[in-house]
This record gives structure tokens, sequence and C-alpha cells, in this order.
């Protein structure tokens, strides 16, 4: 491995450790503020900085909308990606909830067969049996103790899944830049709304009190590690293929638990662990296939997490 390959994984490992960080943010947060006024802040924050930046860049022409179709798609599936994941880890152990979201690349693989006409392989229904037989493993008490709300971070999972699928349609019509400032900008709307909705329905879950100073530099904090940790990635794929990074994501999970342990008091027991297990063992296998683009394997994995 050279200096290049070695520095590209040192800022990925940096960049997903940084997301589980945030997520350990949003996890202290439970009963301050709900997951979805927490999603809408944070991408708010994200869509005016990007605005402000893409504007210094490439003025008005960097503020289109090409496919506006496929941009609303992105919108709405980074929105239920973020209110998905965000609601669970305030209700379930940090490290399950952060388990099921990988499901995430076996649910793209199914979606590009359905909706791109992709041929779907062997490999995928393997990863996918497995990575299911996972979920069902974890959530063997969540779903008896929380009923249908254990599904969130399948919930989550489908709508990253979604988010990458639509980015293989747009890819290519705008810079990078312009593309965030998209996803991050309609996310915000949905956000909004959802956050709107979920307060006026009278579940206390949702209910948006006013934010106390606390809440809002948490918010803060979430934005700033979610936007150094996209830095850090993208630097990582300047250096080295986003498929050889893309396994480095699973630091996530790694850090989810030991968060979980020493922050929380989550003690996973031994069948949690052996689903999680179960979970990484497909990604790395439905990886190893080549069955996930090396163009999206890594950067996709991070979208629906970051605020910018």
């Amino acid at each position: 491995m050279n200096n290049s390959q070695s520095s590209a994984l040192g800022f990925a490992l940096l960049a997903f450790a940084l997301l589980s960080v945030g997520d350990a943010v949003v996890k202290s947060m439970a009963g301050m503020w709900p997951g979805t006024a927490i999603s809408a802040l944070r991408y708010l924050l994200g869509a005016i900085g990007l605005g402000v930046v893409l504007f210094a860049r490439e003025g008005r022409a960097g503020f289109a909308y090409p496919k506006f179709r496929w941009q609303m798609l992105r919108g709405l599936s980074v929105s239920v990606a973020a209110v998905g994941f965000f609601s669970a880890v305030q209700l379930m152990p940090i490290g399950e909830a952060t388990a099921i979201s990988f499901t995430s690349p076996m649910i793209t693989a199914l979606l590009a067969a359905l909706i791109l006409k992709e041929p779907l392989r062997r490999e995928t229904w393997i990863a996918s049996v497995l990575a299911f037989t996972g979920v069902l493993i974890i959530l063997r008490p969540n779903f008896g103790l929380l009923g249908w709300v254990a599904l969130l971070p399948v919930l989550s999972a489908t709508g990253m899944a979604f988010l990458m699928i639509a980015n293989r349609k747009v890819a290519g019509t705008g810079s990078a830049l312009a593309m965030q400032f998209n996803v991050a900008s309609i996310g915000t709307l949905f956000l909004l709304f959802a956050t709107i909705v979920g307060h006026v329905s009278g579940l206390s879950f949702f209910a948006v009190a006013t934010p106390s100073g606390m809440v809002l530099a948490k918010c803060a904090l979430i934005a700033v590690t979610a936007t150094a940790a996209h830095a850090c990635l993208f630097i990582a794929t300047t250096r080295a293929d986003a498929g050889a990074i893309a396994p480095m994501t699973y630091v996530q999970l790694l850090m989810a638990g030991v968060f979980g342990w020493v922050l929380f008091g989550e003690r996973p027991d031994a069948l949690a662990v052996l689903g999680s297990v179960v979970i990484v063992a497909a990604g790395l296998y439905l990886w190893k296939s080549g069955k996930v683009p090396s163009d999206v394997a890594a950067t996709d994995l991070v979208d629906a997490r970051k605020p910018d």
C-alpha cells in the first residue's frame, strides 16, 4: 500500500468516526428535541452554508435543478433517511440502529434491478438474505418492546437506498457542490414539512419545544462533525478508489457500539452482536463481489447523515 492509499484510508476512518460522533450527539438529545426538528435544523444550516459557497464559486448558474423530478426524489429520500435514523437512535440502542442501517447497499442493489433494470444476480440475493436475517436477529427484542417503531432503521436504510439510485440518475448534470446544494435545499423543505406535521399531530415524541442553548449547540456540533466528515471523505476519494475505502464505513458500527456502551450504558447481548456481524458480512460480500459500483460505494454512504 503506497502513501496515498494509506492516507486515504486514514481520512476515511476519520470521516466515519466523525459521523459516529454526530450520531452519539443525536442520541444524547433524546427527550430534548425530536429527530424531525434536529434533521430540519441541521439541513437548513447546511443549505445556507452551501448556498453562500455555491454563489461565490458559480454565481446564479449554480442554482439550477437539472432533472428536477430526480432531484425531488433525492431530497425526499435524504429526509426520510435522516428522520428515520435520528428517531431510531433516540429510541433504540445506537449500535443496533446503526447496524440495521447498513442494509442500505443490499436494498440499493434490489432497487437498482427494479428501477434501473440492472441484472439481479445471485450475489445480490445471497447478500440480501444474509442482511435481512441479521436484521431479524437484531429486531428480536426491540420489536417486542417498541412495536413497529423498531423498523425505523430499516426505513432509514430504504431512504438511503433511494438516494443512491437518484444520485446515479443526476450524476454529471452539475458540479459536486451544486448537487449537494440541491439535495440539502430540497431535503430541508421536506424536513420542515415533516417537523410541522409531527408537531401538530399531537404525538409527544414529535412535539417541538422552544430549543435551549444546549440544543442549538448540539445541532451545530452535529453539522460541524458531518461537514468535517464529508471533507475528509472527499479527500480520501481523491487519493484512492472509492471502492477501496468503502469497507471503512463499518468503523461507524464499531464506534457506535463503543459510544453506546461507554456513554449510554447499552450492553448488546450475544444475538445483537451476531446480527450485526451477519449484516456486516453481507455488505462486505456484496462489495467484494463487485456488485456495488465503486463510484458511489463510499461517497453515497455518507449522504443521508451529512448537512452538505
